[in-house]
């Protein structure tokens, strides 16, 4: 109790709760969070503390005894973080969230929160060049087997799998590629079989509502959009809590056998009794506290402050690529544009489903003098920043097959969507004017090297 003080401080209270709205303008800024004990701030608290004090030995043994929640060092929880977490949640529907130290961490704990040596996943050829080279590569020396399909045919994931098939994974808006995931399609197949589909909604929040479509699980890059002001890697893991992990068990054996890293705990009888999500509470207990990557409590903060914004940056994010990729499909230096208001048929019928309220802030563009030609066009660019980033405030430009997808073998390149004239933007919150003023300097440089 403060000086002064007659009364104890109002605790603080998450506000508005779940059933109280699902309005995304009104959970960016409340949910989670309303004031401090004590003095009453309003901004979340940066707490930069490693560790927390313990009421008593018995109040000890009962956190690590996971029979009591609580804090107990920041590699698994901090309060800061903790805020994040629960207002991620809130946005997209889900019962529940980890938020990681990048986006890089979230995607392989998805996978590893469920698959063992000996196990595979079905995954999308539609990735970001970061999360294929995780699959094909670092998760094949844990013995986890990443096969890929094209999810133009959503049957696809399920002719690819079997027995030690432990998860679907899969891009909302792949990023190159920009061709919307068949979530329901692939979901609905995988469901019946005890297979969860995990989703990246990195190029899509709040446009895109996975869970709604009946994927189990979320992860986010919370460095791009969540963020949006290029200062902070985050990421995040989301449970829906609408995925029984106990329906099928022989599926799911990581949370429905006896864990040896943590005395023999079954993962769906621990949260049973404490009322949480079975498989955050064993990403969080097992994979964050042995691997450790954990958020910083200052970079949560950053994220929080993005994600105040979100909603009104998004919108305006997708109104303008919109604009710009209608003006690159008139320029003749371009051979081709990709965003999803350029598709057709049963692409385009995808994305006006799964995405609500705009297209997103990337597009692609492919020019006809190949890798040259893209190098020619970004080095002419002055508005643009050349950096490896998506979803800042400022436009960005990259040409990823000789940067995110140089890891990439040509065949590996293709599937995803990457050809050597691929040019990637990210549409920020400049002006249309001066944006479309800066691709106009880099055609411009590009035509008159290709006519020299």
């Amino acid at each position: 109790m403060t000086q002064g003080q007659t009364t104890p401080p109002t605790p603080p209270r998450a506000l508005p709760a779940a059933g109280e709205t699902a309005h995304p303008e009104t959970l960016a800024l409340h949910a989670g969070w309303r004031a401090a004990p004590g003095h009453g701030a309003v901004a979340v608290p940066i707490v930069q503390s490693t560790s927390y004090q313990f009421d008593s030995s018995e109040h000890a043994r009962a956190l690590f005894a996971l029979e009591q929640l609580g804090f107990t060092y920041s590699r698994t929880g901090n309060p800061t973080v903790d805020v994040l977490e629960k207002r991620l949640a809130a946005l997209e529907g889900g019962a529940a969230a980890l938020a990681l130290g990048s986006g890089q961490a979230a995607s392989a704990f998805a996978v590893l929160g469920l698959a063992r040596a000996g196990d595979n996943i079905v995954s999308s050829t539609d990735l970001y060049g970061g999360t294929w080279n995780l699959f094909a590569n670092t998760l094949k020396r844990f013995g986890i087997e990443t096969r890929f399909v094209d999810p133009a045919d959503p049957a696809a994931f399920a002719r690819a799998s079997d027995a030690r098939t432990r998860a679907w994974y899969g891009e909302t808006l792949p990023n190159p590629k920009l061709a919307v995931f068949p979530i329901a399609e692939v979901a609905e197949l995988g469901r019946p079989l005890g297979i969860p589909l995990i989703l990246d909604n990195t190029a899509a929040p709040l446009l895109a509502r996975p869970f709604d479509h009946g994927a189990a699980i979320i992860v986010y890059s919370a460095t791009k959009y969540l963020g949006g002001h290029g200062t902070s890697i985050a990421g995040a893991i989301i449970d829906s809590g609408r995925f029984d992990w106990s329906a099928h068990p022989a599926r799911q054996p990581a949370l429905t056998e006896p864990d040896p890293s943590y005395h023999g705990t079954i993962w769906t009888e621990v949260a049973q009794r404490l009322g949480v999500q079975p498989y955050l509470a064993a990403v969080r207990s097992s994979l964050q506290r042995d691997l450790g990557a954990p958020l910083s409590p200052f970079n949560a903060f950053q994220i929080l402050q993005g994600i105040e914004t979100l909603p009104l940056r998004i919108q305006r994010h997708s109104e303008t690529a919109s604009k710009v990729a209608g003006w690159l499909a008139r320029q003749p230096e371009v051979a081709r544009v990709i965003h999803p208001s350029r598709q057709s048929g049963l692409q385009r019928e995808r994305a006006e489903r799964y995405l609500r309220g705009g297209f997103g802030g990337l597009v692609g563009l492919e020019l006809a003098g190949g890798h040259a030609a893209g190098a020619r066009f970004i080095d002419a660019l002055k508005l643009f920043y050349h950096v490896a980033n998506i979803g800042d405030a400022r436009s960005l430009a990259i040409h990823p097959a000789s940067t995110t997808h140089a890891q990439l073998s040509p065949a590996e390149q293709e599937a995803s969507g990457v050809t050597p004239g691929y040019v990637r933007l990210s549409i920020g919150l400049e002006h249309p004017e001066d944006i479309l003023a800066d691709l106009r300097r880099g055609l411009d440089a590009a035509a008159l090297r290709q006519a020299a």
